[in-house]
């Protein structure tokens, strides 16, 4: 039985995943991808994500991040690592984080005591989170935990979203969606990404994309304007409570009181962030 309120941890996920998430849309990290000679950004992101799980396959990308074409990923691996190890990659992507999070929030507060208050909170829920059936969160809980607080409390934020994004999958294969039906449904929400921006980083194209909502309304899903049916608006809805109970170990870990303030202080720095611009404006919505 939980003993946290629901969706506390969904709410706290919200809060630190989009901070990690301002890597992969940084400056800083296609700059220091370029400098180990990888300059496409679909190879950049491939390699930048997978790079913990050692110099694998399209096969391994594919499985453990879903909703990429396979295509796309086999065009980039494992070419990629001809170009730039796992362990070159991997040493970028930190110190693309550092440079990232001192541009989105300064110096201040990344040497502030609430930094170092959300990395011991962040850590210690990490501490409830489980290796088994989880490929991308086990690669990359094996890696080093960084001395400084903000590189600390990125690596906890990066482990906490691996272990639900992992659950998730979970979630959509036991709703029978695939890769592309997942990202349309999720963008019917209002809360994925717009078309635009999946099919230009995603490698599908518009004939998969309709071809897919095209399912969905077979399945009565989604109605014929594109939004999501009632039955649809449920099943996405399940989804995330699916995921919710597959992901609660670390939050249950972590304990209420401490789940409330590691929300508080995740919003605060993302909050931050997102006033720099640490996303493209035209990034969510239907589109």
């Amino acid at each position: 039985m939980t003993t946290l309120p629901p969706r506390a941890g969904r709410r706290c996920h919200n809060a630190l995943n989009p901070l990690h998430s301002t890597v992969y849309f940084s400056p800083d990290f296609a700059k220091e991808l370029a400098a180990l000679g990888v300059t496409d950004s679909s190879a950049a992101y491939f390699a930048g994500r997978a790079a913990a799980m050692g110099s694998v396959g399209p096969g391994v990308v594919t499985a453990s991040f879903y909703n990429f074409n396979h295509e796309l990923v086999a065009r980039h691996l494992p070419a990629v690592w001809d170009t730039a190890s796992p362990e070159a990659v991997l040493a970028a992507r930190l110190r693309a984080a550092d440079a990232t999070l001192r541009r989105l929030l300064g110096d201040a507060a990344v040497r502030s005591q609430e930094m170092a208050e959300a990395a011991r909170l962040a850590l210690r829920a990490t501490e409830g989170c489980t290796r088994h059936a989880r490929p991308l969160y086990a690669a990359h809980a094996d890696l080093p935990v960084p001395d400084e607080p903000h590189l600390a409390y990125w690596h906890a934020a990066t482990l906490l979203r691996e272990h639900r994004g992992d659950a998730h999958l979970v979630a959509l294969l036991s709703a029978g969606l695939d890769p592309l039906e997942a990202l349309v449904s999720h963008t019917a929400t209002g809360k994925g990404m717009v078309p635009r921006w999946i099919l230009a980083t995603r490698g599908w194209r518009r004939a998969d994309w309709d071809a897919a909502a095209e399912r969905l309304r077979g399945r009565g899903l989604l109605d014929e304007q594109g939004e999501l049916t009632e039955a649809g608006a449920a099943l996405r809805s399940e989804l995330e409570d699916h995921t919710d109970r597959l992901d609660a170990a670390p939050y249950e870990h972590l304990g209420a009181a401490d789940v409330e303030r590691l929300t508080e202080l995740g919003r605060n720095f993302l909050g931050a962030a997102v006033a720099a611009g640490a996303f493209p404006q035209d990034l969510a919505g239907k589109g």
